[in-house]
């Protein structure tokens, strides 16, 4: 080990005394997104696009109940808070989210959204991308008036921020039906060229607002998971024109990112690669400990791909040996991977630096 790396290990171990609030707070953390990262603001709003009832949740500690969590138990936002050494952030619309907890930040994401406001219109009521930057900012005037504007700018200013979003802009827009309306505005090069300069003024206004560390994670392998599999695969073998559009996104992400580093002239984006991370875990499932990361653990019909896990669905034993928990969402075990290689993955996964990394720098200048 280097004397750097040393160095580093040192002030990741002293972490939760530095980087904390002025009464020993875990940093705060704030989550924007789709149902990769939504942790039940669902269960409040009149749409389809819920996991309020079992099996969801079913390796939820310690209930073992539904929570609005798209997985079998942990999501990656919890997961991260348990690195933050925090306890989980509550879903923003949750009548619980007052006083103290609000400290602790807020979870504003929504299954069924994407960047574009016409993306997910299927699922109606539900917490859109402009409007969830409005709760932030709704969020702010609410932790004023508890600690004062100073201590609230401070909070957001040192806060973690985590954005999942864009793959329901391919799965829930642009390849929803045959001859969507999208795609026939755009071909595909040109409609990823177009999210990702909408994805940018998202992400400006993100830091406008008071961001100054945010993951942005890229997507999964949109044409491997089970119900694209069950749709449109062939064979067994990934939907090729889905595997297209996160090949062309993601790398595109990644680049416009560092673009707005540049601008801002400080590492505040950082490019979380998942869609690699995913794709280890489908090109060789067994390296990961997982008997298979084609077909759902929950689920119906081919791969367990088609329709919406319920009490009546298939359900698998062994939930640590599936990658998908359900057609479209990772299980814990593969969640818990996927934070491991944000926690210390090397550049080809988080660019320009992973979470540990972070959290030692922030610890020096904090």
């Amino acid at each position: 080990m280097t004397t750097f790396s040393c160095f580093i290990l040192a002030c990741v171990l002293v972490i939760g005394i530095i980087v904390t609030g002025a009464e020993g707070r875990p940093r705060a953390f704030f989550i924007f997104g789709d149902s990769l990262v939504d942790n039940g603001n669902n269960n409040y709003l009149a749409t389809t696009a819920r996991a309020d009832a079992p099996p969801y949740g079913i390796d939820y500690a310690p209930s073992h109940r539904p929570t609005g969590r798209f997985c079998n138990g942990y999501n990656i936002p919890d997961l991260i808070s348990q690195q933050l050494g925090a306890e989980s952030t509550l879903p923003y619309l949750s009548p619980e989210l007052r006083g103290n907890r609000l400290l602790v930040g807020a979870n504003f994401a929504s299954a069924g959204i994407g960047i574009l406001n016409d993306t997910g219109i299927q699922f109606v009521n539900v917490i859109r991308m402009y409007r969830q930057l409005e709760l932030f900012q709704e969020y702010q005037s609410r932790v004023s008036a508890l600690i004062g504007s100073s201590q609230t700018k401070s909070l957001v200013n040192q806060a973690l921020v985590l954005i999942t979003v864009g793959g329901n802009d391919f799965v829930n827009n642009y390849f929803l039906v045959p001859n969507s309306a999208r795609s026939r505005q755009y071909p595909l090069p040109q409609y990823v060229k177009y999210l990702i300069s909408e994805y940018q003024k998202l992400l400006q206004k993100l830091y406008d607002l008071g961001a100054r560390r945010v993951l942005v994670t890229g997507t999964g392998p949109l044409g491997c998971v089970p119900s694209e599999l069950a749709q449109r695969g062939r064979n067994g073998e990934c939907a090729a024109e889905l595997q297209r559009a996160a090949e062309l996104f993601n790398p595109q992400l990644e680049q416009m990112l560092l673009q707005l580093n540049r601008k801002i002239g400080k590492d505040v984006f950082i490019a979380a690669n998942t869609g690699k991370m995913h794709n280890n875990f489908v090109s060789n499932p067994q390296q990961f400990g997982f008997i298979t990361a084609k077909v759902a653990c929950c689920g119906q019909g081919p791969y367990n791909g088609l329709g919406l896990c319920t009490p009546l669905s298939n359900l698998c034993s062994n939930r640590g040996q599936y990658a998908f928990w359900d057609a479209f969402h990772p299980s814990e075990k593969a969640n818990r991977l996927i934070v491991e290689e944000i926690m210390s993955g090397s550049r080809a996964y988080m660019n320009p630096m992973n979470l540990s990394t972070i959290l030692a720098l922030d610890a020096i200048t904090t």
